[in-house]
């Protein structure tokens, strides 16, 4: 018999308007995360080390920098024909009899390419969020949802009930079936016997191929405005006698990680958490590890050349502390605290940067003092420049300012 064939599709088109200005030009998934990743990488890494090697990436809007992310980053050879990263671009590839439509949710942007799970002639298709920071083993899932003889199967995050009202939630069975999917409900329901922890949906499906033919060519309607497998392809499917199961993700193994619960899941999506997360990242014992060499991150190479700390006296020393940094970057007499750097970040001498994320090719005067703030690429600080110090200042230049007082620098700013 031949082995089951099953294709990852990775949706990539989100708009992140929460997390503006640092996706006024590019896709949620292509924001910069973790000194030297993008948000979409984690997505691709979780399919590679679940050995699914066959991946299309669905794009839409400001794709152009995911675009040559993927295409610089992530490839394999040209032998293996089932072994690649593709980008797939919204092509309006159905309802002609509309005119141009684009992807209007996300299981209409899987039903508008269901001619490359034909052509791949897949058994099983894993439709996943390109979106969100986690460590996720995909066979184990698989294996589940194979073992429960099931049509579909949800990932499925146990959280505080209080705060499951912004996501797609589930009620369960004992045998972690699905009787009820809820879109974001204003009153989720919880658990049975834990009333105050609700079952929400992370995003991330694997279909059996037949159900999700049936469902997406049954219920996919030429004028229906918007269609997604929270709010339409799941409640349909239940109410039709599919069978849904949840996958508890708590329960996830990841190689390197034995004995430690899989608990680490975090929709980056507001500028606030989008800083929180990376401000773990340079913690003593980080919630999310980056040096497990069992299941390896990988990202775009640049070929930057090594990270480099220079002058040591007294009043002029090169220096950084709880940081993380990618490479190219100087540390030429400045001082940086609890903060990420991208690449080829440049910190002048007499400089102090603290509890701040700073994006590839940012450049801080002399004397400068940048706290608690997220700069953008390609953003040159003059000397003796404060940022996060002042908020009349920052609001007066027009800087973005968050509720938790985080100050955002777009791209290419010039002061």
């Amino acid at each position: 018999m031949k082995s089951p064939r099953i294709l990852g599709m990775i949706l990539a088109g989100g708009q992140g308007s929460r997390l503006s200005p640092l996706t006024l030009r590019r896709s949620k998934p292509a924001v910069p995360f973790g000194s030297k990743y993008r948000i979409i990488d984690f997505a691709i890494n979780n399919f590679m080390n679940s050995d699914i090697f066959s991946i299309y990436v669905l794009t839409q809007f400001k794709a152009q920098s995911l675009t040559e992310h993927i295409q610089r980053g992530w490839r394999f050879g040209t032998f293996l024909s089932d072994y690649f990263i593709t980008l797939v671009p919204a092509q309006m590839y159905r309802f002609e009899e509309l005119g141009p439509v684009w992807y209007r949710g996300t299981a209409d942007a899987v039903y508008q390419n269901m001619h490359l799970i034909d052509n791949y002639d897949a058994d099983y298709v894993a439709v996943f969020s390109g979106d969100h920071i986690y460590k996720m083993n995909v066979r184990h899932m698989l294996e589940q949802h194979q073992e429960t003889g099931a049509d579909i199967t949800i990932a499925a995050y146990p959280m505080p009930q209080t705060e499951a009202h912004r996501f797609g939630v589930m009620q369960v069975d004992e045998s972690w079936r699905v009787t009820e999917f809820l879109e974001k409900p204003a009153n989720p329901p919880g658990l049975p016997g834990d009333p105050t922890t609700t079952l929400t949906s992370m995003g991330n499906y694997i279909f059996s191929r037949r159900a999700l033919d049936e469902l997406l060519e049954t219920n996919m309607g030429g004028d229906k405005d918007g269609f997604d497998f929270g709010g339409d392809v799941i409640p349909h499917a239940l109410a039709n006698g599919y069978k849904v199961q949840a996958y508890d993700f708590h329960k996830n193994p990841i190689p390197g990680q034995e004995g430690v619960s899989n608990t680490y899941w975090k929709d980056v999506g507001t500028l606030d958490a989008y800083y929180e997360a990376n401000m773990d990242l340079v913690g003593v014992t980080p919630e999310f590890d980056l040096y497990n060499h069992e299941w390896p991150l990988r990202t775009s190479s640049e070929y930057s050349p090594p990270t480099k700390f220079v002058f040591e006296t007294a009043d002029r020393r090169g220096q950084a502390f709880n940081t993380i940094m990618a490479g190219g970057t100087i540390i030429s007499g400045g001082t940086v605290r609890d903060s990420v750097l991208g690449r080829a970040v440049r910190t002048h001498s007499y400089s102090l940067v603290e509890s701040s994320v700073l994006f590839d090719n940012v450049d801080v005067g002399r004397y400068s003092h940048i706290r608690r703030a997220i700069v953008d690429k390609d953003v040159v600080v003059p000397e003796g420049t404060r940022i996060g110090i002042d908020p009349a200042e920052d609001a007066a230049r027009g800087f973005k300012i968050t509720e938790n007082g985080v100050v955002v620098v777009p791209k290419g700013y010039t002061f």
